[in-house]
């Protein structure tokens, strides 16, 4: 089952869709003014994941894993109702379980204490207990219902692609790392790192990655900007609602436009298609004998096969690759990833007013937290959602506490009743 996504726990119980998403944070509506606040949550958890995660030394995976964890937990439960920190710690505590990089409970506590207890995040009590985090880790492991293992789109974007310069043939995936990773060198290990496999069986290959030959040419940059929106994706719930072939193939288009160098080469093929067209081709008869036109994508490939045996192609001359037709042999939905890759657009749009607590008076104190600023007025900081948080929590007890009201007698009860 770890070998195959389609026949995986990740597939079949874990791909949700945005009612789900939406009941999920019902009882959190509750307490906030506007919903946009718990995307601004989605961010904020992350970041904390990630911080807790670098601090403990964990890859980029057993990071991704984890905050694919707390995900999860949260479909069953509000943040109002729960300590998110404690999750968090026992997030990264069974994830690196999950992925085989374990490390002892009282590192993890010892971690989260400091981290947690910044400023900007205000939680003075966490718990030093082992006792505590390993109670949790029994609650989330049972909210998860003992799925743990989870597919990344990592897998399928080093499948997919390799550097531009020749990959060395001995090379091997230990010696290299994990690839894209903070502190390893660059992406040298693809070759072996591409073997990891793209989550699916490997008789189901041609049926759903088409006939497209070889893997897609890009430059370590190219590769470095896809690997760094895949990250960006967990930021949001995207990594709940799509499989992450599909993401990984979002990002991939992603950054055709977002690095400027791989645009460049692309350009030209856009305008070369265009000019071919017989809508857009303005050339006389005339013309067109002096000057050939340039062939169109879709019948590059017809006339490489005519022109094999050429002298340029017997001496070893490397084919150039047209990412543009690379993408559109690939089995999969070109709406759908468009709408994938449009998610990933307007979660760049809602970073854009997240910042990092860098000045004093860029944080909002708690007091201020709830119901007094609206998303268009302020910069969202850590420390205005940790406010917000306490707040919500406050407000959350105190309902739980004082319970539904009661009638004073039975004839407002009987009008209660019936509505």
């Amino acid at each position: 089952m770890a070998a195959d996504f389609w026949a995986s726990s990740h597939h079949k119980r874990w791909i949700v869709d945005r009612a789900t998403v939406r009941r999920a944070r019902a009882v959190d509506l509750l307490y906030v003014d506007d919903p946009v606040y718990l995307e601004y949550f989605a961010i904020y958890f992350a970041n904390v994941i990630t911080k807790l995660g670098k601090k403990l030394g964990l890859r980029q995976r057993v990071i991704a894993t984890a905050t694919v964890f707390f995900r999860r937990f949260y479909l069953k439960n509000a943040y109002c109702e729960t300590d998110p920190f404690l999750v968090i710690a026992a997030c990264c505590y069974v994830a690196a379980k999950a992925e085989e990089s374990p490390i002892h409970i009282k590192t993890v506590i010892s971690e989260a204490r400091s981290l947690f207890s910044q400023e900007m995040y205000g939680v003075k009590n966490f718990p030093s207990d082992n006792s505590k985090l390993a109670e949790m880790e029994f609650y989330l492991v049972d909210d998860l219902e003992c799925d743990l293992t989870v597919f990344h789109p990592y897998r399928t974007l080093l499948t997919l692609c390799k550097k531009e310069s020749e990959l060395d043939p001995s090379a091997t995936p230990a010696e290299e790392g994990e690839a894209g990773e903070v502190g390893s060198s660059g992406f040298s290990g693809l070759s072996g790192a591409g073997n990891l496999g793209v989550g699916i069986g490997a008789d189901d290959g041609p049926r759903y990655w088409g006939t497209g030959e070889g893997k897609l040419e890009l430059s370590t940059g190219a590769l470095q900007t896809a690997w760094f929106i895949i990250n960006d994706t967990y930021r949001s719930d995207i990594c709940l609602l799509y499989p992450p072939h599909l993401i990984a193939i979002s990002a991939i288009y992603l950054t055709f436009i977002l690095h400027n160098p791989t645009r460049s080469t692309i350009t030209p093929l856009l305008s070369s298609s265009s000019s071919s067209s017989p809508l857009s081709s303005s050339t006389t008869p005339t013309q067109s004998t002096d000057e050939p036109q340039k062939p169109r994508r879709s019948s590059r490939n017809t006339s490489q096969a005519h022109s094999s045996s050429t002298p340029s192609q017997q001496s070893g001359e490397k084919k150039t690759q047209d990412p543009i037709t690379f993408l559109s042999e690939l089995s999969v939905s070109l709406p759908l990833i468009s709408t994938i890759s449009q998610e990933i657009i307007s979660l760049y749009t809602l970073w854009d007013r997240y910042k990092e607590d860098a000045h004093p008076e860029a944080k909002t104190s708690a007091a201020h937290a709830s119901h007094t600023y609206t998303t268009t007025s302020i910069i969202i900081t850590p420390s205005f959602l940790s406010g917000l948080l306490a707040t919500m929590r406050e407000l959350r007890v105190a309902d739980v506490t004082r319970g539904p009201g009661v009638a004073v007698n039975k004839m407002l009860e009987r009008t209660q009743a019936a509505g």
